[in-house]
């Protein structure tokens, strides 16, 4: 009783807190409950007091409402108090938990964060807190000078031989030492958000790397970085603290809430249960009863193991991703979720574990600013009220986002210019002469107030004349400044260790026991196999498929026992038995090096340890494995007419396994050493070429050089050559049979003839090898996997003239060369990359912006119009774009047809009206998933798919897309580009594409020079471009030179699709500057924008505004300061005003929001209908809807501007460049050329004129088609990932209009001729001469050529695979699945002769048939030396080849003819399929 009374009295006390909980669920209900139910909760409570300790954690009440009968009752719903055990919460009672709590996430979050760290400080608990500290921290890395970082083969030569010296201590490349942080100090202190500002490069994802401990060890670090005290080695950082990353790395097949998931199980709960259990036991000894929604959520939260976690539910609801939560994330191969929603799945990952301490990346980039507004609100909530520790990077805070952040560290060259309070941040500036005017945005400024270019315009000190300020002297100023000496004063009292709370730091590698993250693993491995399912039916499919061919290759009716050539045939079946189940794996190889980003960014924040991924991926392939292996004997060993025992069956079965896990483990050990395609696919030929060759089958025991006798015991296909072959030949059927010789059993001659021991105890011995080899590979996989770190650190580099210049910069003002953080940051371990800014390119701008500034300082100011017309002197025609009506519907996607929705199309775009004039700059804006882009897509003729309706007119004339592709450009979104051509080289090809044949080719460059300068890209003219976020150019770099690309082509209309995402505030206004430079010719400019700053806003004359369902809610201009938009919404009863210096941008978006409409009871769309505006607009499409009295459509005499023969050229000099700076490409496969070819020179070492018995001419056509075939299919597969990458670039450029598909896949074809032809120079060299071949000019010339077409054959059927499949994946797995039918029709494993009559026309249709009837047939067609023949007379070579082989000694000129013929079909096959098929979906 007296507990009863007690629950009763607590529950009256909670009475206030209740009434917040009601609120939240949005029903207006009195603040008095029934007696009734205070008691019913009285009484679980008390229940849930009298149980065991490890069970009342577990439960707790969960409060439901109950139906009510009468909606329109005045009464309130009674409610359900309901005992649950928060393991077991059903999704459906977790969703309604999370629904009722966090009805508006930021507003409610804080309510509900508020009671939860109330109920904490009512029993006196104290939370852990981690203070940061880092006291002269320098970072630095070696560059290296001059152009010998450019990607170059003779460079990458030199890079090889210079990596060899160094073992020797000798070092020739030229290099430097890079600061890219200088000696900077700070404190970053628990419960305060901290925002971390600077221009690009100047190291703020290195400090922030280096804060969580994440540096890579490369980089040179002096100085301590201590949390609570104590230093990084002291405790395990990767616990503690978080690096949140600015790449996003997923795994594409699982949905967001199972990526969640997932992360949160590995994490664990830290000390949230620890937390938990003491709560408890203070609040029943104060006989405190807590609130049951804190209670539920905070046990809920502390469970660990759970497959599903409510903290995952409210992290999803808090970050705004919780609508997309089952859409997979999606890659390049599938579509997914949005970029936006892709970078807070990344801060997701990090926020459902228990770590309090982040370190974030730019985590806004690709969203609008409202919704980064909600995210870091709920950030700031999470920090202040759970004592958290967060220092945050972001490119372009809004202002209202700015002022949510505690503290700012701003830090520009790599020295801290303030950090603290962001209250005396404008205070501070303003004690150097600085001020930020009225309406800019603070973080835009403090980002531009370091930069010389930017500087002058904020200069406010009018009694003295500006003189520019370094970074130097404002980080020495700010050691005078009032906060920074009380920053010093602090650092120099060390922090107590005393006062640190022991549960703050992580001492334990992992959060949760080894099995429970196994059981993780294992269950997310299951899912990715089910999401996977394409890949393994498509490899059952291809067995069963080749299973067939076999089976009736080697059909039984055909098959004999009588001699040892009936024998040989089936050895031959067994044979490519092995290597069909052996090239099964192969796709394991892509499959890996596919999964390995994600695993090392979760290895490196250790969720799990590798042998917990290893595990699952081998264990739950078994049953996969065992069922291939049963379809493949099912389908072949009675068909073919193997041995009839059913011991003999199961014995082959289990030996057909073990070579499936071998392969397997193989290919896994490969793609984790090799860790890129490329790499991997070389590796991966030539350890099976080593494999293959010194198996014992291509070439005989007896015959293997002393040399490599040791290849032979380590091959794994020995063990099963000798296993598979002594179980049929020891059977009885082949031992009751006498051989030639009328002695020796036919089974035990077939064996020694084949050299294969003749021991049954081969078959245990060759089973048990192969097992233990297949656990090996994978230990070693494993091993491979925790010691191994991913690819991808670029050197910075920095020209020779600068290094100079900066030694006399030095000594006059101190600076060091602007750094690009991501050089140096993408050598980090735990990231492949980072920001994509190149230290060389920042350099030479930097050190060239000294001479170019005086001149240009009024540029700053976007709308200052400075030499408007430069970098515009070609002549163009000023264009008008008018759209009425505009309709766009796509066919209704099956997940929503599943969900009931009825209709077959889905409507994207309504009623779009509209014009775009010369002159004016128009922005196209709406919420995430509003329509911008689409429309976009739409007007510029770029959509691949859907329904266009509406008129849409050039200056009064219907659009053509074929004319209007060449006076247009489109700017994408995501920058594409060749990736080993520099900026300059970009812009000369598309300028020589794109500009008229009447413009002269001097002309051109100089127009080049021209819009180099427009963008400011003068000092980056030798600049690679590189691969995103790993090499090259910076992102902001890039987007210009996207503008720039389009620019050159002199265009009268422009679209740019977010041109300043991605970028910080002084980059976008760089950009911006660009936009508005190019708009003052007289060009139509239209942007989609995401999240403008005020000025860039404002930059703009003209606004187009999308809502959800793709409606115009606003088409006008913008006025002064914004004020005819900002008074067309006023207007608008209901809306509240705009608040002093707030952002028009982000207060537009806000008021015409869903949630604005429901409370306002309108549309905004229909509102904008009735409005004058709208009939003004309507006036202004019919006027420009009508052509202007003698005006004339557009006409061109041609398609393209110029000929083919131009077109072919300017391709041909493109590709010349890529393939001449892609190393990776080209050396790999030399490489690979020369190693097969020492290797075949050294196992087949002298054999081509040693001529005896039949034996010596099967191992030369061994010899031949294993060699021919391994360096074909390297050639083929890594040619794959290259033109993969160039076809993006590739639908891009044509739909540009630069050139037709013919001139540009003939390009591709020919550059690929010279290296090829250098690679088969030197491997036939090589290999004539080492086997030893008849040296006539005649028989070599024949080996070159059958070599040189052969190569060629295969590489054109690499460009061929990639051509009709959408990625490089499905390409090389539909590539592998012919590589088989080669193998098997190639004439070695069954001659022409013995091949049954219905599979003979495949044999003419094989290439490498024809190459090794091209080989023998030159090499042997006039040799008469008499070898001895099993069962038979001696016989000469020539007549031997034409009656076993079929090969005819007169037919090499077919043969040549034949293999031209290949290359040629392949070629053509590519050039039409790059035409016809375009798998890029718009």
């Amino acid at each position: 009783m007296e507990e009863l009374e007690k629950g009763k009295m607590g529950s009256r006390n909670r009475r206030s807190g209740r009434s917040i909980e009601y609120v939240f669920s949005g029903r207006r209900i009195s603040r008095s409950l029934s007696h009734a139910e205070e008691d019913e909760e009285a009484l679980r409570w008390a229940a849930i007091e009298k149980l065991p300790t490890y069970n009342r954690l577990r439960t707790s009440i969960f409060k439901s409402f109950a139906e009510c009968g009468d909606i329109g009752s005045s009464q309130t719903q009674p409610i359900l108090h309901k005992q649950v055990d928060v393991r077991n919460l059903e999704m459906e009672d977790r969703q309604t938990f999370i629904e009722r709590i966090f009805k508006v996430a930021e507003e409610d979050n804080e309510k509900f964060l508020r009671k939860l760290r109330d109920r904490i400080d009512r029993v006196g608990i104290t939370l852990p807190t981690v203070e940061v500290r880092y006291e002269n921290l320098t970072v630095e890395a070696d560059c290296v000078i001059g152009n010998r970082a450019l990607p170059s083969l003779a460079n990458a030569i030199r890079d090889l031989i210079e990596w060899g010296l160094s073992f020797f201590g000798i070092k020739l490349a030229k290099t430097t030492k890079l600061k890219i942080l200088k000696d900077v100090s700070g404190i970053v202190k628990p419960s305060r958000m901290t925002l971390l500002l600077g221009p690009p490069s100047s190291g703020k994802t290195t400090l922030l790397l280096a804060l969580a401990g994440r540096l890579d060890p490369n980089l040179k670090v002096k100085g301590e970085i201590t949390y609570n005290g104590n230093k990084l080695n002291e405790f395990v950082s990767q616990k503690t603290s978080a690096y949140i990353s600015q790449n996003d790395v997923h795994i594409g097949e699982m949905t967001v809430k199972e990526t969640l998931d997932f992360s949160a199980r590995c994490q664990g709960v830290g000390t949230r249960y620890d937390l938990l259990s003491e709560l408890a036991r203070r609040e029943k000894q104060a006989g405190i009863f807590p609130e049951a929604e804190v209670d539920l959520f905070m046990k809920a939260t502390a469970m660990e193991g759970v497959e599903s976690s409510l903290i995952t539910d409210y992290t999803l609801k808090i970050l705004g991703i919780d609508i997309c939560k089952d859409t997979i994330v999606g890659d390049e191969m599938q579509r997914g979720i949005s970029g936006g929603q892709k970078k807070r799945v990344t801060t997701g990952e990090i926020i459902v574990g228990p770590t309090k301490t982040l370190f974030m990346d730019e985590i806004s980039t690709g969203l609008d600013s409202s919704t980064t507004y909600q995210i870091v609100k709920c950030l700031q909530q999470i920090v202040h009220l759970t004592d958290a520790t967060v220092v945050m990077s972001l490119l372009q805070p809004a202002p209202e986002t700015f002022d949510l952040f505690d503290d700012i560290i701003l830090l520009s060259d790599g020295q801290i210019v303030y950090e603290g309070p962001r209250e005396h941040v404008l205070e501070f500036f303003g004690s150097c002469g600085f001020q930020c005017p009225d309406r800019k945005g603070t973080a835009d400024f403090l980002q531009e107030v370091t930069s010389k270019k930017d500087q002058r315009q904020y200069w406010a000190n009018r009694s003295e004349e500006y003189r520019y300020t370094t970074v130097s002297e404002f980080a020495r100023r700010f050691k005078q400044f009032h906060v920074g000496k009380k920053l010093h004063n602090e650092l120099s009292v060390p922090y107590d260790k005393s006062l640190g709370h022991k549960a703050a730091l992580v001492y334990h590698k992992y959060s949760i026991p080894k099995l429970e993250l196994l059981k993780a693993c294992t269950h997310k491995e299951w899912l990715l196999i089910k999401r996977n399912s394409f890949v393994h039916i498509f490899k059952m499919v291809q067995l069963i498929v080749i299973g067939f061919v076999s089976a009736t290759v080697f059909f039984r009716a055909k098959m004999h026992h009588r001699n040892e050539e009936d024998g040989a045939i089936y050895i031959g079946a067994l044979i490519f038995t092995m290597i069909v189940n052996m090239f099964n794996g192969y796709a394991d190889i892509a499959l890996t090096i596919a999964r390995l980003p994600v695993f090392f960014k979760q290895r490196d924040l250790l969720f799990h340890p590798p042998w917990t991924f290893t595990l699952p991926t081998v264990l739950l392939r078994l049953p996969l494995s065992v069922l291939e292996s049963t379809v493949w004997m099912v389908m072949t060993y009675y068909t073919i007419g193997f041995a009839p025992e059913a011991s003999r069956f199961f014995k082959q079965f289990l030996l057909v396994f073990l070579i499936q896990q071998m392969a397997s483990g193989l290919f896994r050990f490969i793609a984790g050493c090799c860790r890129t395609m490329i790499i991997a696919n070389t590796g991966g030929s030539l350890t099976l070429l080593i494999v293959f060759m010194l198996g014992g089958f291509t070439l005989p025991k007896g015959d293997i050089p002393k040399w490599w006798t040791w290849g032979y015991w380590i091959s794994p296909l020995t063990y099963s050559y000798n296993a598979i072959s002594v179980n049929e030949m020891l059977a009885p059927r082949w031992m009751e049979r006498l051989a030639s010789d009328n002695k020796t059993p036919l089974g035990l001659a077939v064996l020694k003839n084949f050299d294969i021991f003749q021991d049954t105890n081969w078959f245990w011995i060759g089973a048990g090898a192969l097992l233990g080899v297949a656990i090996l590979f994978n230990v070693l996989f494993t091993l491979a996997l925790m010691y191994l770190n991913p690819f991808g650190r670029p050197q910075a580099i920095v020209s020779g003239e600068s290094t100079e210049e900066l030694d006399f910069e030095q000594d006059v003002e101190e600076p060091t060369p602007r750094q690009a953080e991501s050089k140096t940051d993408s050598m980090t371990r735990s990231l492949s990359s980072s920001d994509g800014n190149n230290t060389r390119e920042m350099t030479i701008w930097r050190m060239s912006s000294r001479s170019t500034d005086s001149g240009r300082c009024g540029d700053s100011s976007l709308r200052s119009g400075v030499n408007t017309k430069r970098g515009m002197v070609l002549p163009f025609t000023p264009l008008a774009m008018s759209f009425d009506s505009v309709n766009y519907y796509v066919d209704m996607p099956s997940e929503m047809k599943n969900q009931g929705v009825k209709d077959n199309r889905l409507q994207l775009l309504c009623e779009v009206t509209g014009a775009f004039r010369p002159g004016v700059l128009s922005a196209l804006m709406g919420v995430s998933g509003a329509g911008k882009t689409t429309l976009m897509d739409v007007l510029a003729g770029r959509k691949t798919g859907g329904y266009i309706e509406g008129d849409i007119k050039i200056s009064g004339f219907p659009k053509k897309q074929e004319t209007f592709a060449r006076i247009s450009g489109y700017c994408e979104q995501n920058d594409i580009h060749s990736p080993q051509v520099t900026v300059r080289e970009s812009l000369i090809y598309s300028a020589f594409l794109r500009l008229p044949k009447e413009v002269s080719i001097i002309e051109k460059m100089v127009f080049v020079d021209e819009v180099m300068e427009l963008v400011e890209l003068k000092n980056l003219s030798d600049a690679i471009v590189g691969i995103p976020g790993i090499t090259g150019l910076s992102t902001e770099q890039r987007k210009r030179l996207t503008i720039a690309v389009e620019l050159v082509a002199n265009p009268s209309i422009i679209f740019m699709d977010e041109p300043t995402s991605g970028l910080d505030a002084r980059a976008a206004a760089i950009v911006m500057r660009t936009v508005r430079n190019t708009v003052d010719t007289g060009r139509t400019v239209v942007c989609t924008i995401h999240q403008p700053s005020i000025d860039i806003f404002e930059a703009f004359d003209e606004l187009l505004l999308l809502k959800r369902g793709g409606q115009v809610i606003y088409a006008g201009p913008l006025g002064r300061n914004s004020h005819k938009l900002i008074e067309y919404f006023e207007a608008i009863p209901g809306v509240p005003k705009i608040k002093e210096k707030y952002n028009p941008a982000t207060w537009m978006l806000e008021v015409s929001s869903l949630a604005a409409e429901v409370q306002l009871k309108m549309d905004f769309a229909d509102h904008y209908r009735a409005s004058s505006l709208y009939q003004r607009n309507k006036t202004l499409v019919k006027e420009l809807s009508t052509p202007p009295p003698g005006s004339k459509d557009l006409y061109f005499a041609t398609q393209y501007s110029q000929s083919m023969w131009g077109q072919f050229k300017s391709c041909l000099w493109k590709q010349s460049w890529t393939y001449w700076r892609s190393p990776d490409y080209n050396l790999v496969r030399f490489l690979f050329a020369l190693a097969a070819a020492l290797l075949l020179g050294t196992i087949f070492w002298k054999v081509g004129s040693k001529m005896d018995d039949v034996k010596d001419l099967n191992t030369i056509i061994g010899a031949m088609y294993s060699s021919v075939l391994f360096i074909g299919v390297n050639n083929c597969s890594t040619v794959q990932p290259v033109v993969a990458t160039e076809r993006s670039v590739f639908y891009r450029e044509r739909a540009a209009g630069m050139y037709s598909s013919f001139p540009y896949a003939l390009a591709q074809v020919i550059i690929e001729i010279p290296y090829v032809f250098f690679q088969t120079a030197y491997y036939t060299l090589i290999v004539y001469a080492m086997v030893d071949f008849q040296w006539t000019a005649e028989k070599f010339f024949w080996f070159f050529f059958v070599n040189f077409f052969t190569f060629l054959c295969f590489t054109y059927y690499g460009l061929m695979t990639v051509s009709i499949t959408p990625n490089h994946q499905v390409a090389s797995i539909f590539a592998g699945a012919f590589y088989i039918l080669f193998c098997l029709f190639s004439g070695f494993f069954i001659p022409k002769p013995k091949i049954p009559k219905w599979w003979l026309w495949y044999y003419w249709i094989c290439p490498v048939a024809w190459t090794v009837y091209g080989l023998i047939v030159s090499q042997y067609r006039d040799v008469e030396t008499l070898i001895k023949v099993p069962g038979a007379e001696d016989t000469s070579v020539k007549s031997y080849i034409e009656h076993h082989y079929g090969y005819r000694p007169d037919f090499m000129g077919p043969v040549a003819a034949v293999l031209v013929g290949f290359t040629v079909f392949f070629a053509l096959v590519y050039a039409r399929c790059i035409k016809s098929l375009n798998f890029q979906t718009k």
